[in-house]
């Protein structure tokens, strides 16, 4: 069965519904502005699946920012408050429906649509909570911080595109598995390529026990490989979801593969000197080949 669809508001709007197309355009429009690849992508998941994405990124996008970008970086406010403040804000509406900063609204009314909880939201404010405080991580903490920072933001938009729809208990599992997995390889893959400037600007250090002075092939090979397993595991999963979704994802994937394979090509010494990207005339080819694409690979 497919998700609901909502009514159109834009014809005869209630106040809640026109704040509500006030709030999903306000979170469009900061996707637009931070992300030109993920807003490509997006644009491949129609208008059932876009909208909520949409609202989740931005949301993420808003946190991401209080701790690594405009608000640390003016020196006009608190970080960790303003995270707090956030973050009771978004249960709060999570549990009424409303709030009056309109990209916490755009996520809670997602949220609320398709069972979101406190146990997906909570781990991502508190690894967002690390990176106030924690320069270096082992092992546990990378790992609790990968799952916080990026693994459950895949389940979230999991969460829009099984809705309304059956799944036996193994394809759950497979699917719930690849979006870990995927979340998994999209962060590792920016840890990567934002070497420079996490080592040099931030002076923090994601992987475990690496760091400026160590960072050599071999470390360089043996990550790229991790990312590369990560990503197989998200690949077969690609045909339990919905077409939409499906050819979004893959595009999704094939952008950060592209990625990780030029990192792959990269010298170690000049990764941590320089962003490795890919050219947009790439990007685009990768879109075309994810619509196309066959449903099982």
């Amino acid at each position: 069965m497919a998700a609901q669809k909502r009514p159109d508001a834009s014809k005869r709007p209630t106040s809640i519904e026109l704040y509500t197309l006030a709030s999903e355009a306000a979170a469009s429009q900061v996707i637009a502005a931070y992300s030109t690849s993920f807003g490509w992508a997006t644009k491949l998941l129609g208008r059932e699946f876009c909208q909520p994405v949409e609202n989740i990124y931005a949301l993420v996008r808003v946190a991401d920012e209080i701790v690594d970008g405009a608000a640390a970086g003016a020196g006009i406010a608190e970080p960790g408050q303003l995270l707090d403040e956030l973050e009771a804000e978004t249960y709060r509406a999570m549990s009424t429906g409303f709030s009056a900063n309109i990209v916490v609204h755009a996520f809670a009314r997602t949220a609320r649509e398709v069972g979101i909880g406190r146990d997906l939201v909570e781990p991502f404010f508190f690894s967002m909570r690390q990176d106030l405080t924690v320069v270096e991580h082992d092992q546990a903490s990378f790992d609790r911080y990968v799952y916080g920072s990026a693994e459950v933001v895949g389940l979230m938009c999991l969460k829009v595109f099984v809705f309304g729809r059956n799944y036996t208990e193994a394809e759950s599992a497979t699917l719930v598995e690849g979006a870990r997995a995927l979340g998994a390889a999209f962060q590792e893959v920016n840890f990567l390529r934002d070497l420079a400037s996490d080592f040099k600007a931030l002076g923090r250090s994601y992987f475990p026990g690496v760091n400026a002075a160590n960072f050599d092939e071999a470390t360089k090979s043996r990550l790229v490989g991790n990312i590369e397993t990560d990503l197989g595991t998200a690949r077969a999963s690609l045909a339990l979801l919905p077409k939409r979704p499906r050819q979004a994802v893959a595009a999704a994937l094939g952008l950060f593969a592209e990625l990780n394979r030029r990192i792959a090509r990269t010298p170690a010494s000049t990764l941590i000197e320089a962003r490795i990207r890919v050219p947009n005339h790439v990007k685009l080819l990768i879109l075309v080949h994810a619509i196309f694409m066959p449903k099982t690979l």
